[in-house]
């Protein structure tokens, strides 16, 4: 189980399951959003997702049809974001966590778009894209 909450901590959310394709995203969308030179990213099964504090205070963007971001309305911290053509899965800025996680990142994914000043200090696979699996 997973425990993670926002800046402010009026939103807490619960995961009672696993993490997967962490990604570390460096598209420029991902960077506007977060405010850093990437995100890390990973997908949860929604089933296994949970606000258990702060409901109210989840407010949305929809930043293209059916690509909803959620995020807290008090302090702007992401808590998690869904595509509706997938509604098993949500997407999760692993910053949120609390709690520390087993997975690993698998990839820098969007590489082309990286912020230049940031190095890639990374023995991780570097994609122009999505990864493959994807």
């Amino acid at each position: 189980m997973y425990q993670g909450s926002c800046l402010c901590k009026k939103i807490a959310i619960q995961i009672d399951g696993s993490i997967d394709s962490i990604i570390h995203c460096h598209c420029s969308l991902c960077r506007k959003s977060s405010g850093t030179a990437f995100a890390t990213n990973g997908f949860i099964n929604r089933a296994d997702f949970k606000v258990v504090k702060g409901q109210d205070n989840l407010t949305a963007f929809e930043f293209k049809p059916g690509r909803i971001r959620h995020f807290c309305s008090a302090c702007g911290s992401p808590v998690f974001s869904e595509n509706l053509d997938d509604i098993s899965r949500l997407r999760l800025r692993l910053g949120i966590l609390d709690s520390d996680i087993t997975e690993r990142p698998i990839s820098h994914n969007f590489v082309s778009s990286k912020a230049n000043w940031e190095l890639l200090n990374s023995d991780l696979p570097q994609y122009d894209g999505f990864e493959p699996s994807r």
